[in-house]
């Protein structure tokens, strides 16, 4: 998946050869290690891979909210508009953060502030980013709320107050305040029972079209990524290891750890006994094998596999793939 290839001029947000690294106690932690990716404007791109694998820490990094330290980007650019986000100053981007590009954060217990009503919480994003009054800015948020299923009246009601379901979407209602050109959605449903989680996603997914909002949808789970995505990365140890549309990847998966993603979900056609887990742990992230990361899980692996450079297969057009040998894993 050359850079070349990659550049796209209608592309919203370019992220080219992005690497970020943790420090702690001396170790190194290698949490992204030369990404790329694009997402254009009113398209959504699912970030999929098993925890650890660095995508919040592509987003934190796209935000521009990683601890610094212990974080840091060692190497990349994120192009959002034609600026490239790394360059820009922390006052520059408190302008882009919350009006231009916003994230909804994993867990809503965490994201809200308890000592704040959460109508006031809305009220303060639109404040620090429109010219408009305190009046104003209050009833901006009772439409926010209002928009994300919650009504007016419980503005001045505070974040105990609510449900899990209800507190994720005064989260998303804050995150779309000011209407933002891009949303980072990390694991918006995790803390969710099933069946709110499909309100919560069907909310987030038509507010994206009413809205024409690109999004990035962290998660592990595919069939939110078949509902809410047009294109998707699939990330290990911190590198996209098959990157495509939809379709293209559902159809016709070609990396060895995305057929073992897609043959761990159990199948309502086929009468199994038991799943087919990935064999092996994630590698770590302080200590990456040489080679090809997923080489010590990959059933398919040669020597040629465990040393040297690996590099993308564009196995279809637009259908990039980390992988050798991966026309042969896939006929096997």
């Amino acid at each position: 998946m050359s850079e070349e290839t990659k550049k796209n001029k209608d592309a919203l947000l370019s992220v080219r050869d992005l690497e970020v690294v943790y420090t702690s106690s001396g170790a190194v932690v290698h949490a992204v290690n030369g990404v790329s990716f694009e997402i254009e404007k009113g398209k959504s791109l699912g970030l999929v891979g098993e925890t650890g694998a660095g995508k919040t820490t592509i987003a934190k990094t796209i935000l521009g909210v990683l601890p610094d330290p212990p974080a840091k980007v060692l190497k990349g650019e994120i192009v959002f508009e034609g600026r490239d986000l790394l360059k820009l100053s922390e006052k520059e981007m408190r302008e882009v953060r919350g009006k231009k590009i916003s994230m909804i954060f994993q867990d809503p217990m965490t994201a809200l502030n308890p000592l704040i009503s959460v109508g006031d919480q809305i009220a303060e994003v639109v404040s620090l980013h429109e010219n408009c009054s305190n009046k104003e800015a209050a009833q901006k948020a009772m439409q926010m709320l209002e928009m994300v299923g919650i009504p007016a009246d419980r503005y001045e009601e505070f974040p105990h107050q609510f449900s899990g379901g209800m507190k994720q979407r005064v989260v998303i209602a804050i995150a779309l305040a000011c209407n933002p050109e891009l949303l980072l959605a990390d694991e918006p449903t995790t803390a969710l029972d099933v069946t709110i989680q499909a309100q919560v996603m069907d909310m987030i997914s038509e507010l994206q079209k009413k809205l024409n909002t690109s999004m990035i949808l962290i998660t592990h789970d595919l069939g939110v990524v078949a509902e809410s995505c047009d294109t998707v990365a699939v990330i290990y140890a911190g590198e996209i290891v098959e990157y495509a549309d939809k379709e293209e990847l559902f159809l016709n998966p070609q990396h060895p750890y995305t057929l073992g993603l897609f043959g761990s979900i159990p199948s309502l056609t086929d009468d199994v006994d038991r799943l087919k887990p990935i064999p092996g742990l994630p590698p770590n992230p302080e200590d990456l094998p040489e080679g090809c990361s997923f080489h010590p899980r990959c059933p398919h692996a040669t020597e040629a596999c465990k040393k040297g450079v690996v590099s993308y297969v564009e196995a279809a057009p637009g259908h990039f793939v980390l992988c050798n040998h991966c026309k042969d894993c896939k006929k096997a």
